[in-house]
């Protein structure tokens, strides 16, 4: 890297630190109060809050891999991020007003209120235990190999990005995060904006782009053009069947941005329901953005290989977009670039590290220690913080065996095997009051127990300790492609807990008033900016579902 590069990526340290500063002041004393640490002091307006779901959502793991998946022509995988702003349409208008209403910190607080207190010990424990596996030690590996990609050691680089990250996390709290993060969102866009636009002038255009695609296409082995442009495949796809996303991947949503702590902590902050659905929607539209700034500079990644202007390995695609960084972009631009990188990683570890911290202190140490004090419960917030850390640091090693389809494919595929039994119960439980706490726990068990079979199973066979034979049950049971088997563990796991509702006695329906839907008489609908905003908001998911299909440019 050139002076200028190095400048541009110190300057952008500078920014986030300082607006981290800037953040953690306003208090009288030098403590903060449990609100003011966990929940922002719950004053937050829908643009903070809709940039920093994105930029907590968007690390560095997401552009790697979505970007590795346009180098490898696999375009479906993009329908993640298109399919996410469907549902945050869902979140915004459906979940937001029942988790502001109770005036819950966590999302096991609010299970707890639906449900029971056994409910509300699983998720917290699967949360956590998801954080290590999905989430932290995922983004610190991903952001290891950017830094891998720039010349220092793997494991140097995921202890820079740990202490970089967590010095103001454990410091501000979530209005730290929430503030950097609508800083770094900008700054990840304008980083890949540039690459996609620089990219494609180096090429010649589009229409050059394609070119060097279809040529491509001549040697065995090397995808067609459609399939770098088509987001949907056939039933029989091993990957991703049109079914299995339009169905399956839903479910891993609906866990993700509606119940799971990581993303709902951001609207919980907010000063009132509008300003958090609003924030939603805002989000909901960024995600949008992602087919044209991540997915495509690995297309224009894979083309300037065939052209020999740039040279990665096939077999780890993932290194395309640093690689097209280190060795493509220019001066300054590359600066530009890496500080998006890394405001991606920083970003999402930030807001892991606060959300891991928050379950931890309340739903454990509050809980076993109600008399603390508001200083201990935040001092014990960032032990906590430190304490994840280090597991998931542990945890690394043993992902190199289940990412034989890239980082984002990894991310996905355990998403399907906890997402399901959650996303039943929080979803069903919203909707129905007779659905009743011993369902709801039983239901949680035993979707944990077949998805975490499925996982172990999974990880033995690459491993090679286990050896199925091809017409076994076993065999049958791994070969379900992963976005079936969240589809059939969500409908297994609804029907499971719909007939034990069914055979058992209801709650009190005193208690779920506040938790579950209530007739309204006299209501009638109303045009109003939040329903406008969806509205169109969803045509424009319809017109890129139509133009990257076998109708529009697939």
């Amino acid at each position: 890297m050139e002076f200028l590069d190095i400048a541009i990526i110190v300057l952008y340290f500078g920014i986030i630190l300082w607006i981290a500063q800037w953040a953690s002041k306003g208090k009288k004393d030098a403590a903060f109060s449990s609100v003011d640490y966990f929940l922002a002091g719950k004053n937050q307006g829908w643009f903070v809050i809709g940039a920093s779901l994105f930029a907590s959502n968007i690390g560095s793991e997401i552009i790697l891999g979505v970007s590795g998946a346009g180098a490898r022509g696999s375009m479906p995988m993009a329908n993640f991020e298109i399919l996410a702003s469907l549902v945050l349409i869902l979140f915004g208008w459906v979940f937001v007003p029942f988790y502001l209403r109770t005036g819950v910190y966590t999302m096991p607080e609010f299970l707890e209120k639906r449900y029971s207190k056994a409910c509300r010990n699983y998720l917290s424990v699967i949360s956590v235990l998801a954080y290590i596996i999905t989430k932290i030690s995922l983004i610190i590996f991903a952001g290891a190999l950017v830094f891998e990609v720039l010349g220092i050691p793997f494991w140097t680089g995921a202890i820079i990005t740990v202490v970089a990250t967590g010095f103001y996390t454990v410091l501000g709290g979530l209005k730290a995060v929430i503030y950097t993060d609508m800083a770094q969102a900008f700054i990840l866009i304008l980083g890949t904006m540039g690459v996609v636009f620089f990219g494609l002038y180096e090429l010649g255009g589009w229409n050059e782009m394609i070119r060097s695609i279809d040529m491509a296409a001549n040697t065995s082995g090397n995808p067609p053009v459609d399939q770098f442009f088509n987001l949907w495949r056939s039933t029989d796809d091993t990957e991703y069947p049109w079914t299995g996303m339009l169905f399956g991947a839903p479910i891993l949503g609906v866990w993700y941005w509606c119940t799971d702590q990581f993303i709902v902590q951001r609207a919980l902050s907010a000063k009132d329901v509008s300003n958090a659905r609003k924030g939603a929607l805002f989000a909901g539209y960024l995600k949008l953005l992602p087919v044209f700034l991540f997915f495509l500079p690995g297309v224009i990644a894979y083309a300037l290989m065939q052209k020999g202007m740039i040279s990665f390995s096939m077999e780890n695609a993932d290194q395309a977009l640093p690689t097209m960084i280190t060795e493509f972009l220019p001066t300054g631009l590359k600066g530009l670039a890496i500080a998006g990188l890394l405001a991606a990683l920083m970003s999402s570890l930030s807001s892991a590290f606060n959300s891991s911290s928050t379950l931890l202190t309340i739903d454990f140490y509050q809980k076993f220690k109600p008399e603390a004090s508001e200083k201990e419960l935040v001092r014990f917030g960032r032990i906590a913080t430190v304490v994840l850390v280090l597991l998931s640091l542990g945890w690394i090693p043993f992902m190199n065996a289940l990412m034989g389809g890239g980082i984002f494919h990894y991310l996905q595929s355990i998403q399907a095997y906890i997402a399901p039994p959650i996303a039943s119960v929080f979803l069903l439980g919203l909707f129905y009051k007779w659905i009743n706490a011993r369902a709801a726990i039983v239901t949680l068990w035993t979707g944990f127990v077949i998805g975490m079979f499925r996982l172990g199973a999974e990880f033995m066979v690459n491993e090679g300790s286990l050896l199925p034979t091809d017409d076994s049950t076993l065999s049958y049971f791994l070969g379900i492609n992963f976005l079936h088997f969240a589809l059939f563990l969500f409908l297994f796991c609804s029907a499971e807990l719909m007939i034990i509702s069914k055979l058992g006695t209801p709650q009190s329906l005193l208690l779920l008033e506040a938790v579950t839907f209530q007739k309204k008489k006299g209501t009638s609908f109303k045009w109003s900016t939040d329903v406008i905003l969806t509205v169109v908001l969803i045509i424009l998911v319809l017109v890129i579902w139509f133009i990257f299909s076998p109708l529009g440019i697939g």
